[in-house]
């Protein structure tokens, strides 16, 4: 390798690069740019990194983005960072954007309409692609975004239809998920079987499996067993402790979602009553703390930083061209994992 030019507080370049490791200025782009099709040599990759850390060189991705119009920026957009299970689904997006060379935006909703639709005014011009859980935006209004091509995925609730559309879905069959939770209940004897939901998102297709268990094994559905609340632990909080009023009390409570699980838990325990021995829970996601509460608790896990790759690697196949041009929908793994609270 050449001697290291003196640059007497001089920026470095991509010139300088191709200097001291004795290779074109092209050769250096292909090493930087993870995207490029071209190949280089892996000796000749090594001089070119070792030329850049020798000389402390850091590529202008403001220029880069000029040239190549894009902003190499992609957006993950979530309704609950505080629930566990986003920021994993999040990590999995990060892990495949940093391979090919792009930064994640954050964006956090509560799972409202108006954050929703200011977050994606927001992305807009910033990045090259969204990966988002909506609870309210429908493939219409994200048309603008499709026809200005921008790359948008979805992780849904359900099987969604996009047509024509070149947006990507995401999903779990939270019917068969829900349902699969209170048939395990229902298998351990239970027949008064509540059901704690939150507002939007997955609530009705969650709801539909917990229908559709009690109804395939002839229970008869008891509207005052359901409670809709927040997707959030006080709000399962609230709801078990108005359920414990009911007479005779429910035997056994399908939270849709872990947060709530952990507060009904806690409404549990200040109230005397032995989980399950007195009352069974079972919640829905499997973040890290459900197998650390006590008792640990009974779950569906849908495996979020999975999600989130898999997500991210949709989007990419969207912004490097190799997508078909209509919408595409995939249904992802969960599991019931049994654990003592049921």
């Amino acid at each position: 390798m050449k001697d290291v030019p003196s640059f007497r507080g001089k920026r470095p370049t991509q010139a300088d690069v191709a200097r001291l490791a004795a290779v074109s200025q092209p050769v250096v782009s292909y090493v930087l740019n993870t995207d490029a099709l071209v190949p280089v040599a892996p000796e000749t990759r090594r001089r070119v990194l070792a030329a850049i850390a020798q000389l402390g060189y850091v590529p202008d991705r403001a220029a880069r983005s000029l040239r190549l119009r894009k902003t190499f920026t992609i957006a993950g957009i979530i309704p609950d960072i505080t629930n566990a299970f986003y920021p994993a689904f999040e990590r999995g997006i990060q892990d495949v954007a940093e391979s090919h060379g792009y930064d994640v935006i954050v964006y956090n909703t509560d799972g409202e309409a108006e954050k929703e639709a200011r977050c994606l005014s927001s992305a807009q011009g910033r990045v090259d692609g969204i990966i988002a859980v909506f609870f309210h935006m429908t493939a219409n209004d994200l048309r603008p975004l499709l026809e200005r091509q921008v790359a948008v995925v979805r992780l849904e609730a359900t099987r969604q239809e996009t047509g024509p559309l070149p947006l990507d879905n995401l999903y779990v069959d939270n019917v068969a998920a829900a349902r699969d939770a209170v048939v395990h209940l229902i298998g351990r004897g239970h027949r008064r079987i509540a059901m704690i939901v939150g507002h939007g998102g997955p609530r009705r297709p969650r709801i539909r499996g917990y229908q559709a268990a009690l109804r395939e094994h002839r229970i008869a559905f008891d509207p005052s067993l359901l409670r809709e609340t927040e997707f959030v632990e006080s709000g399962g909080y609230e709801a078990m402790r108005e359920l414990l009023w009911r007479s005779p009390r429910p035997t056994a409570v399908f939270a849709a979602n872990d947060l709530l699980a952990m507060g009904a838990l806690i409404a549990l325990r200040e109230s005397g009553l032995r989980v399950p021995a007195d009352v069974a829970v079972v919640g829905f996601d499997d973040i890290p703390a459900a197998r650390l509460v006590d008792p640990p608790l009974t779950t569906v896990a849908q495996f979020p930083r999975r999600l989130g790759q898999r997500a991210a690697e949709l989007l990419f196949e969207r912004l490097t061209g190799n997508a078909p041009e209509g919408g595409r929908r995939e249904a992802c793994p969960y599991e019931l994992v049994i654990r003592a609270s049921a």
